[in-house]
């Protein structure tokens, strides 16, 4: 098993690793502009199996986690030269909220399988907690159908994330192709008072159940506060995620300006070191969990996308950091692929409306419904002009109020009813649409990141 030693992971035979892949993104943590639904994972997942009823509901699920990586997806990753994948998990996999503490068993079928897959071609793992119970952060991806980061104000649901841990790591505390544990994805405690005495407890307990396996452990607010940490843990990676605000649906050109904030290549760097200062003030390993441009379409300023990673790559070489690209696998706005075939065709009007109204943060332009929108905006400008919420502030509040939960849940009924009447074979040529033969590859992002992973930087 892998091991920390000052400022690298090394394997037992103390050969250095830098862990460099993707993350799977969409599969046992559901997102939304990965499968192209509206809001978050558990009310979408309801909304369907109303009209699909709870077996068929079942069956379409279990069969898109089956298709959504086979060893076609492991092949990918190991040929392209990746080393590692970071794997999103939903805490619903593994336990039910009608029976808290009880932990489900079959939920760790589909996670031993591609483990196992990515194992056999010499490619590590990442467990990584991305929806804990009540919701560890303030948005979708934490499946948090409100704004509200519950997690940190009820001990219930910490005592629940501590029971989690430690069934996982007593599960896979004997797998050489574990790389590690990344426990609480994007922590958002406002206060900042709550998530360092519940890293202390939980690093604890996962120590005791599994001694020898990393942790990898974020910051708060969203992986970039790092000032929560009271010492620092043994075997432990401090994880920085670095998203490019050029990068974003929103983002300027590059180099140019976004949002009134310049950025080229220099600043990418400045915000890298800025991000990764705790950990080389510590001495500690540099990985980057997430990170990664959205691409629109637009083949002019998605090549300005690609420079972006490609610079990103360059500097994290430089520095010698690992990193895990978001994401792997989606409906076209991220991935290296993309799905087609059916599922496209009976979604794709419904994700191109989705894309109309901004329903969805990480594809949202900030611009959509401006008419609606925007006199809202101006109206908490002007009679709130000091109101500053956590984490982002008044403008990215009132969008994540109105376009991403409002508008977004409204589509839910939308989304479900295109599953009405589909029989079996149905349901599975959808859930097929995101198995590799069938997908699109974006060729110009697995081409940048082939030459990257062999040392060759390309241009």
């Amino acid at each position: 098993m892998l091991h920390v030693s000052g400022t690298r992971l090394l394997t037992a035979e103390n050969q250095p690793v830098r862990l460099r892949g993707v993350g799977l993104g969409g599969w046992m943590n559901m997102e939304n502009f990965i499968t192209g639904y509206p809001a978050d994972e558990s009310s979408m997942r309801a909304s369907v199996t109303r009209v699909l009823g709870e077996d068929r509901a079942a069956f379409f699920f279990d069969r898109l986690l089956t298709s959504f990586f086979t060893e076609q997806d492991a092949d990918l990753l190991a040929g392209l030269g990746m080393n590692c994948v970071r794997i999103p998990v939903n805490y619903h996999h593994f336990e039910s909220d009608e029976r808290p503490f009880e932990i489900i068993e079959d939920g760790f079928r589909h996670l031993d399988r591609v483990i196992d897959l990515l194992g056999e071609r010499g490619v590590y793992s990442v467990i990584d907690l991305h929806a804990l119970p009540g919701s560890q952060n303030q948005h979708w991806h934490s499946d948090n159908a409100t704004h509200v980061a519950a997690f940190w104000r009820h001990r219930h649901f910490q005592d629940r994330a501590v029971n989690l841990w430690e069934a996982i790591a007593d599960h896979y505390r004997d797998h050489p192709w574990v790389a590690g544990y990344n426990p609480v994805n994007e922590p958002g405690d406002p206060t900042g008072k709550v998530v360092g005495p519940f890293y202390d407890r939980l690093v604890k307990a996962v120590r005791a159940a599994d001694p020898g396996h990393v942790l990898f452990l974020d910051g708060n607010t969203y992986s970039t506060d790092f000032s929560i940490f009271r010492e620092v843990y043994e075997n432990t990676v401090f994880v920085c995620h670095d998203y490019a605000l050029a990068g974003f649906a929103h983002g300027g050109g590059y180099p140019g300006y976004t949002r009134g904030e310049w950025c080229d290549r220099r600043e990418l760097e400045r915000t890298f070191e800025r991000r990764s200062r705790f950990q080389r003030e510590t001495g500690t390993p540099l990985w980057v969990g997430e990170f990664g441009p959205v691409y629109t379409g637009d083949p002019e300023r998605d090549h300005e996308r690609y420079q972006i990673l490609r610079d990103q790559l360059e500097i994290y070489d430089r520095h010698e950091a690992g990193w895990a690209l978001w994401t792997y696998k989606d409906v076209g706005l991220q991935g290296l692929v993309s799905a087609s075939g059916p599922y496209l065709e009976r979604f794709g009007p419904f994700i191109a409306k989705k894309a109309r109204l901004g329903a969805d943060r990480w594809g949202s332009t900030m611009e959509e419904s401006a008419d609606v929108v925007g006199p809202l905006h101006a109206l908490v400008d002007a009679e709130f002009p000091g109101w500053a919420p956590y984490p982002w502030g008044a403008r990215y509040q009132t969008d994540d109020l109105v376009r991403h939960i409002l508008i977004a849940q409204a589509m839910l009924p939308e989304y479900a009813e295109l599953f009405r009447g589909l029989g079996d074979d149905e349901l599975a040529a959808l859930a097929d649409s995101f198995a590799l033969e069938r997908c699109v590859r974006r060729q110009p992002l697995l081409d940048l990141l082939a030459q990257s992973l062999s040392g060759s930087p390309g241009r």
